[in-house]
């Protein structure tokens, strides 16, 4: 099995295993999870959150699913507990297809490492 198969494998695997407990089942796309991530990250899970802030919680599970890649780093949480990243390397300029691909490999090791899926 080459890799981009074993990444297709496990990235519908975990979309349905999250779309079963987040969403009734009905398919979760990309923006979902890294929105599920954000919450997560952020620890605040029963939180109503107002469309600004559902930005915010997009760009720091960006950042926690990226720094293992070494493009941000954490930096410090905030009086209101946000954690904060500090960039240290610019993403290089990647097609939409590439992107999609860099982020669902990053959001598969990320529940690989937390223990979510094998």
């Amino acid at each position: 099995m080459t890799r981009d198969e074993n990444l297709k494998g496990r990235w519908e695997g975990l979309q349905k295993k999250l779309s079963n407990q987040f969403a009734d089942g009905e398919a979760m796309d990309l923006d979902a999870i890294i929105y599920v991530i954000g919450v997560q990250e952020l620890g605040q899970p029963h939180k109503k959150f107002k469309k600004d802030h559902k930005i915010d919680l997009m760009h720091i599970a960006i950042c926690r699913l990226l720094e293992p890649y070494g493009y941000y780093e954490f930096d410090y949480f905030d009086e209101e507990g946000w954690p904060h990243y500090k960039i240290l390397e610019q993403l290089p300029t990647l097609k939409a297809g590439e992107q999609s691909v860099l982020m669902k490999e990053a959001i598969v090791n990320y529940f690989i490492n937390n223990g979510y899926i094998d």
